[in-house]
Order: C-alpha cells, then sequence, then structure tokens
C-alpha cells in the first residue's frame, strides 16, 4: 500500500474512535438565555411581514426592530413564575 494511502487510513481510523469516546457529559446543551433588548422582536416582525406578503410587497429588514424595555420585564416575569 502507498503512504498517502496508510494516512488516509488512519486519519479516518482517528477522527472515528474519537466520535465513539464523546460521553454525554460533552454534549450538553447551553442553558436558555434571559430575554434582553438586544433581542429581535419577533411577534413584531411576523405581524409586518405577514401584512407585507398579502399585498405582495417584499420586507428586507436592514435594522430589525428590538424589544422593548417592557416587553424584556414581562417576558422575564413569565419566565420566573413558572
Amino acid at each position: 500500500m502507498s503512504t498517502g494511502y496508510r494516512l488516509v487510513l488512519l486519519a479516518a481510523a482517528l477522527g472515528l474512535s474519537a466520535c465513539a469516546t464523546t460521553s454525554e457529559d460533552t454534549a450538553r446543551t447551553a442553558p436558555p438565555r434571559e430575554p434582553s433588548i438586544l433581542d429581535p422582536d419577533e411577534a413584531y416582525i411576523a405581524r409586518v411581514e405577514a401584512i407585507a406578503r398579502r399585498r405582495g410587497i417584499e420586507v428586507q429588514w436592514v435594522n430589525a426592530p428590538r424589544k422593548t424595555a417592557s416587553q424584556v420585564a414581562r417576558e422575564k416575569a413569565e419566565l420566573q413564575s413558572q
């Protein structure tokens, strides 16, 4: 066998063995983020885009609208009450 072919097989074997040793501890997902005023106001965006689609208009957001401080406070209160 050629040296190049052996290197490819060795790299593949090492790569596959690394996947087999991954435990559940290393595959955790990040905890949910708290609401922030930097988050886009998805409900408002959806309403505007739905109206635009009905009118045949394409919306391209340059600066997507952000949540207000009162919206963020309300969302944080809802999360804490759960």
